[in-house]
């Protein structure tokens, strides 16, 4: 935050009355008395992220698979030293005891993978982005609920605890109903040069923004998202070979969004939230991700909660959480798959809105954009 912005802050905060922040239920889910066997089915970078948060919540993962044995192999050595080493998923499935496992293939490489586990009867945590088209993800969802488990994905920025308290301030009511949701990062995204991730046309609206459009679909569940336009375009400078600027705007039934995303940040990175409502306004801001101070406002003046935890790993943990408590619970995970299918439409009608130029409505794009698919 400029020195600018910080004080005009302070001048608008000597005017506020100090009040009490809402307590709302933003942390991970705690089990009552359910702890299943967990099989982790690919273990590269960010599953570090998972079995880290997996090994600090006490869950018992006892097999992993990779292609790659050595990966699988230093991933049981750094998390889980007992757990069973393969490199045929199918070994995890046969095993009669596990009944959850957590997919973190790659988007094309999982859905059969998903579709064998769930037939296998196994109750499934599915990386994010869910899938590459609207239909194959129906499909899923119903091979699920043919065989009575739970197919969630692992969107986990719903619980970083600025996004989560903010989600959950929306949900309990405390803002009244959303009239705008604004959010801007500027950060350095150029680890992923040189890595696969350099070979998504989309990268930043599809791979990173779906957090982002998971958080807004999150916030208005029941209403209708009329239409979004989105741009993308190469930052001065940056040797990347995809764009990584990008911004979506997005109109919704008494209300508007927009979704701004500056990936060439060198210097100066910053994160900021806003949603206003009829009630109250929350928002969050900080150099990073990680680093965010969060502050509900309403006619009794402004609060500041003190949150616990940060989302790597505690965004991790909580995907599992919700998956075993609703298990336990026997009620749908707050992360269901079904649900995801909207935030995935908005992605992808924001993503053939980049490419094409043009507005687009939710469910107008079926699938990632290609130049040959184009979305449809």
């Amino acid at each position: 935050m400029s020195e600018v912005v910080k004080d005009i802050v302070a001048v608008v905060h000597e005017n506020l009355k100090e009040t009490k922040a809402p307590v709302v239920p933003y942390e991970p889910r705690q089990l009552k008395s359910y702890h299943p066997n967990i099989g982790l089915i690919a273990c590269g970078g960010i599953t570090a992220h998972h079995l880290q948060a997996y090994k600090d919540a006490g869950y018992k993962v006892v097999a992993l698979c990779d292609l790659i044995e050595e990966r699988a192999k230093a991933r049981r050595k750094e998390y889980f030293p007992d757990a069973q080493i393969t490199t045929d998923y199918r070994d995890i499935l046969a095993r009669k005891d596990i009944e959850v496992v957590d997919i973190a293939t790659h988007p094309a490489e999982r859905v059969q993978i998903i579709e064998d586990a769930l037939n296998a009867g196994k109750h499934v945590l599915s990386q994010k982005p869910f899938v590459l088209d609207l239909a194959t993800g129906k499909s899923l969802v119903q091979t699920a609920k043919n065989n009575n488990v739970s197919l969630a994905v692992n969107q986990n920025g719903r619980w970083a605890p600025h996004l989560g308290y903010i989600r959950e301030v929306v949900r309990g009511g405390h803002v009244g109903d959303v009239q705008a949701i604004h959010v801007r990062i500027a950060w350095d995204h150029s680890w992923t040069r040189g890595t696969p991730f350099e070979q998504i046309e989309d990268l930043v609206l599809y791979d990173f923004a779906i957090h982002w459009f998971d958080f807004l679909v999150s916030l208005i569940p029941n209403r209708e998202i009329k239409r979004v336009f989105a741009s993308k375009t190469f930052a001065a400078g940056q040797d990347l070979k995809v764009p990584l600027l990008a911004q979506a705007v997005v109109e919704f039934d008494g209300g508007q969004a927009s979704l701004v995303f500056d990936a060439g940040t060198l210097y100066g990175s910053q994160d900021v939230t806003n949603v206003v409502g009829t009630k109250g306004s929350v928002t969050s801001d900080g150099s990073n991700l990680g680093e965010q101070t969060v502050r509900f406002y309403n006619s009794e003046g402004v609060a500041t909660p003190q949150l616990k935890g940060a989302w790597f790993p505690d965004g991790f943990h909580g995907t599992m959480a919700e998956l075993l408590s609703s298990i336990e619970e026997r009620r749908s995970p707050l992360n269901n798959a079904s649900d995801n299918l909207r935030s995935l439409s908005l992605a992808f009608a924001a993503i053939a809105s980049a490419n094409e130029g043009r507005p687009y409505k939710l469910g107008e794009a079926v699938s990632l954009w290609t130049p040959s698919g184009r979305g449809k």
